[in-house]
C-alpha cells in the first residue's frame, strides 16, 4: 500500500533519490576532470565509466536476492513451524517466488542501455554536466512519440502541449549553451556535438523505455529484478567489447586517446594507478546509481511515478547549481528561462498540479454557455486510465 511506511520513509527516499542521483552526474563529470600529471592526460573513458554504472546497476541484482532470500526465510519461519500446518492456514501471504520469464528479454534493453550511455559519456565530455543533466529530459518526447507510434497509445492533449513546453526549455539550453560561451578555451562544433550526442541517446533510451512497457509490465518484473539483469547483461556485453574498441582506431573528437583507440583500458588503468582520486570518481559512480535505483524504484512504488518525475527535476536543479563552482561553469541566466520551460513541460505531461488545478478550479467556474470552455475541456481533459502513459524513467547515468 502506498506510503505503508510512513512519511518519514517517503522522505528518506525521496532525498535519497536526489542526492545519488545527482553525485552520479558529479561524479562521472568530476572523472573526466581528473588528470594523470605524469601522462598531462585527462580521464576520458566513457566506455569504461558505462561499464563502471553497468557494474552499479548489477548491484540491484544482489540486492534484489538477498531481500528475495530473506522474505522466503521468514516465509519459511512463519509458515512451517506448528504441527499439521495450522500456522499455515492463518498465513495469507503465499510463498515468495521468482518471476517465470525469459532473462534474455533483457538482452536487447541492455544493448539500448550500452549504446545510450556509452554515447551520453561522450556527450558528457564535451559539453557542461547541467546542460547534459538538462537535455536529457528530452526522453520524454521520444518516448511520447514512440508509444503513439508501436504500442498504438492515445495520448492526451495536454501531453502534446507539455511536449512542446519540453522541446522548447531543451531548445533554449542548447542555443544557450553556444551563444553565451564566454571561454575561449571551450571549442563551439565540440561543445554542439556533445549536446546532439547527449540528445540522440535520448532516442535509444525511448527505444528502450516503450520496449520494457511492451515486454516488462507482461511479465510483471519487480523493478530491482529488471535494472539488475540489465546490469549483468549490459556489464557482460560491454566488457567483451572493450577488447575489440581497443584496436579499433577513430578519429580525435571521439577520443582523447593518444594512439586514436576507441577505448584503451590499459591506458585507463595507468591513469587510475597513477591518480587514485580517479578511482574514487568511478567508485562514487557504481555506488550511486545502485542507490539511485533502489531509491528510483522505491519511489515509485511507495509514493508515484508522477513523484519521481519531480524529484528528477529537482536533481536537474541541484546539478546545475553544484557544477557552477565545482566545474568552473559559466552561469547563463537565459538557461534559467530553459529550466523553467523544461519543469513546466514535464509538469504538464505527467499532470501534476497545472492539470488537476484547471480541472478543479477553472473549468468549473468557467459556466457552460463560455466558448473557451469546450476547447479547454478538450485540452484539458484527464483519462483516468494510467496505462495510457509511457513509462518516463529509470536508471540513467
Amino acid at each position: 500500500s502506498k506510503m505503508a511506511r510512513g512519511p518519514a520513509f517517503a522522505i528518506f527516499i525521496s532525498v535519497l533519490m536526489v542526492v545519488t542521483g545527482s553525485l552520479n552526474t558529479i561524479c562521472a563529470k568530476w572523472a573526466d576532470s581528473l588528470k594523470d600529471q605524469s601522462l598531462n592526460l585527462t580521464f576520458n573513458h566513457p566506455f569504461l565509466q558505462a561499464l563502471c554504472m553497468f557494474f552499479g546497476e548489477f548491484l540491484c541484482l544482489v540486492v534484489f536476492f538477498l531481500l528475495f532470500a530473506w522474505r522466503k526465510y521468514k516465509w519459511h519461519q512463519a509458515n512451517v513451524e506448528g504441527d499439521g500446518g495450522a500456522i499455515r492456514d492463518l498465513s495469507e501471504v503465499d510463498e515468495p517466488t521468482l518471476p517465470q520469464f525469459n532473462p534474455l528479454i533483457f538482452v536487447f534493453p541492455a544493448c539500448c542501455d550500452i549504446l545510450a550511455t556509452s554515447i551520453m559519456y561522450i556527450g558528457l565530455n564535451l559539453t557542461t554536466a547541467s546542460s547534459f543533466q538538462m537535455l536529457r529530459g528530452a526522453v520524454i518526447l521520444f518516448t511520447g512519440l514512440l508509444a503513439v507510434a508501436f504500442l498504438g497509445y492515445k495520448m492526451q492533449r495536454f501531453k502534446w502541449l507539455g511536449m512542446l513546453f519540453v522541446t522548447s526549455g531543451l531548445a533554449v539550453v542548447g542555443v544557450a549553451d553556444i551563444v553565451f560561451d564566454s571561454n575561449p578555451l571551450d571549442d563551439t562544433n565540440a561543445i554542439i556535438t556533445g549536446d546532439l550526442l547527449i540528445i540522440m541517446a535520448q532516442i535509444i533510451v525511448a527505444c528502450q523505455m516503450v520496449y520494457e512497457q511492451a515486454y516488462v509490465q507482461k511479465y510483471d518484473v519487480p523493478a530491482l529484478f529488471a535494472v539488475g539483469l540489465e546490469g549483468l547483461f549490459g556489464m557482460t556485453i560491454l566488457g567483451v567489447l572493450l577488447f575489440p574498441m581497443y584496436y579499433i582506431r577513430v578519429p580525435p573528437t571521439f577520443s582523447a586517446d593518444p594512439e586514436g583507440r576507441l577505448e584503451n583500458v590499459f591506458l585507463a588503468f595507468k591513469e587510475i594507478y597513477d591518480n587514485p582520486t580517479i578511482a574514487v570518481a568511478l567508485s562514487g559512480t557504481i555506488v550511486s546509481i545502485a542507490f539511485f535505483n533502489f531509491a528510483g524504484v522505491s519511489v515509485t512504488k511507495e509514493l508515484s511515478a508522477t513523484t519521481r518525475m519531480v524529484l528528477d527535476s529537482v536533481r536537474t536543479l541541484v546539478i546545475w547549481i553544484v557544477s557552477i563552482p565545482l566545474f568552473h561553469e559559466t552561469f547563463i541566466p537565459v538557461q534559467l528561462l530553459g529550466f523553467g520551460l523544461l519543469i513546466l513541460g514535464m509538469f504538464i505531461y505527467n499532470d501534476i498540479l497545472l492539470g488537476p488545478f484547471i480541472r478543479r478550479s477553472i473549468l468549473p467556474s468557467m459556466g457552460d454557455s463560455n466558448p473557451c470552455n469546450s476547447c479547454c475541456l478538450s485540452l484539458w481533459a484527464s483519462d483516468s486510465l494510467e496505462d495510457h502513459e509511457p513509462l518516463v524513467n529509470e536508471d540513467d547515468p
